[in-house]
């Protein structure tokens, strides 16, 4: 049987009682939503949904994607979660990279709506863990876009490596408020399942709200993109969490040195973490984040990931380079019409867009994008690097790198800078902690920074508002 259906029936055997799911209209016990499980499988085989078939889906509501994942799996049908402000145009194009159904999300909606709260005993859950489970759609920012397919071996190895790192028991709950369309938000859903703990569900990012749900629901776990920790922090006025919280897992961006040691001053018990959808989430964390920790470092890689560092001519390489993956929890390759497997690995490595370096110790440190790398007078500069800097600076609550194009510098780098430090300030601060060809050659300040709907900072709009600003 498809994985998260395997770990619903056992968890429904074990603890039938415990509460599995907290929606905003509902909760669902282990044996509640066994039953609705049920029932939904059994509307959607009504309708000669066979085996195999993708599902796609697009929606804002968190319960439905849940429930939605839930059933395909017990079907046995891949689900692929959209993000329902994508264009047509966009949609389309994913829809026919996976060869997906197109009424599909028709179905699961009328599924919710039309069928009964129980019965069908007699659906048995079919597929293999071997089977694709999952697709997940990258964020495209380079070329055309791309969905990760994720079978249930993928998974599992995913939700037990997480497991190392961030002890999940029965009686833990996980806040969920990272869209499901992400893998942050849909891999809560199976390291919940597979603990038998609890999962909160959000249909968005609401602070205020969060910040009370930390107390009443008694929340062990949640992951939050760093622009997300900041607002929270601003909410509770720096105040300490909880008693229950245990981890806060800090994703999908690079987290400060300013911000860390804001939350770490308050109490926030803080991990950070590096990963992506082609790697069924995390790939190296870092709890307890020490004294000395440095913006980009994540740790060890988790159990069962091999992680190298490699040059521009593919080979392993000391210093920074391309990170490369590999290992069970690494996709089953990029989605395709045909349905093959191992499209975007070679010889089971993925080589993501990201530069690090590993030190002598094997922890691993993320330095930005590869493509996001800027050339100042024939120096390479990674932005995250002078964002850095920069956000140690007094004044400065948040930076961010871009450039222009310049016949002397090759890209003449501007800085984005939310804060009140002044640009004497800034140019003097630049020059006592940056070389030469690092230093920004213009600072421009704004209220925020452009982000994308996962409140990752969005580079091209950041670059399109310095044209618009000094060009």
């Amino acid at each position: 049987m498809s994985l998260l259906a395997s770990l619903l029936i056992r968890a429904a055997a074990r603890q039938p009682d415990a509460v599995a799911l907290v929606a905003a209209q509902r909760t669902y016990t282990y044996h509640t939503l066994l039953e609705r499980i049920v029932a939904l499988t059994g509307y959607l085989q009504s309708r000669e949904v066979q085996p195999g078939t993708v599902l796609m889906l697009r929606t804002g509501s968190a319960e439905t994607a849940a429930l939605s994942v839930y059933t395909s799996s017990w079907l046995g049908c891949p689900l692929f979660p959209l993000n329902p402000a994508l264009s047509v145009t966009r949609r389309n194009a994913l829809v026919h990279l996976a060869s997906a159904r197109e009424d599909a999300s028709a179905l699961l909606l009328d599924a919710l709506s039309d069928a009964g709260e129980s019965g069908g005993s007699e659906v048995e859950p079919r597929g293999s863990n071997g089977a694709i489970e999952l697709l997940i759609a990258t964020s495209g920012t380079q070329g055309e876009p791309k969905a990760v397919m994720l079978s249930g071996a993928n998974l599992q190895a995913g939700t037990l490596a997480s497991k190392r790192s961030l002890p999940l028991a029965a009686g833990d709950a996980w806040l969920a408020c990272l869209p499901f369309y992400h893998i942050g938000g849909m891999a809560i859903l199976y390291r919940c399942a597979e603990a038998g703990a609890t999962a909160v569900l959000h249909d968005a990012f609401e602070p205020q709200r969060i910040w009370l749900d930390l107390e009443k629901y008694h929340i062990s776990h949640i992951s939050l993109v760093p622009a997300m920790l900041a607002r929270l922090l601003d909410v509770s006025r720096d105040s300490p969490p909880p008693a229950s919280l245990k981890y806060v897992l800090i994703g999908g961006g690079p987290l400060s040195a300013s911000l860390a040691t804001r939350a770490r001053m308050a109490g926030w018990p803080l991990c950070a973490t590096y990963g992506m959808s082609e790697t069924g989430s995390q790939v190296a964390t870092l709890c307890e984040l020490p004294e000395d920790w440095a913006p980009g470092q994540v740790g060890m890689p988790l159990p069962g990931l091999e992680v190298e560092i490699i040059g521009e001519n593919g080979l392993p390489a000391s210093g920074i380079g391309r990170i490369r993956v590999r290992g069970t929890a690494v996709m089953a390759g990029y989605a395709n019409p045909q349905h093959q497997h191992g499209l975007g690995l070679n010889d089971g490595w993925f080589v993501s867009g990201d530069l690090g370096r590993l030190d002598e110790q094997g922890h691993l440190h993320v330095l930005g994008r590869h493509d996001d790398m800027l050339v100042s007078g024939g120096v390479n500069v990674h932005p995250q690097m002078v964002e850095s800097a920069l956000e140690r600076c007094s004044g400065v609550a948040e930076a961010a790198l871009t450039a222009l194009a310049d016949e002397v510098w090759g890209d003449l780098l501007v800085a984005f800078v939310v804060g009140e430090a002044e640009d004497e300030a800034l140019e003097q601060w630049c020059r006592n902690e940056l070389p030469n060809a690092m230093r920004p050659r213009r600072f421009v300040h704004v209220k925020a920074l452009p982000r994308n709907a996962l409140s990752k900072l969005d580079r091209h709009a950041l670059r399109r508002l310095a044209q618009g600003k000094l060009a």
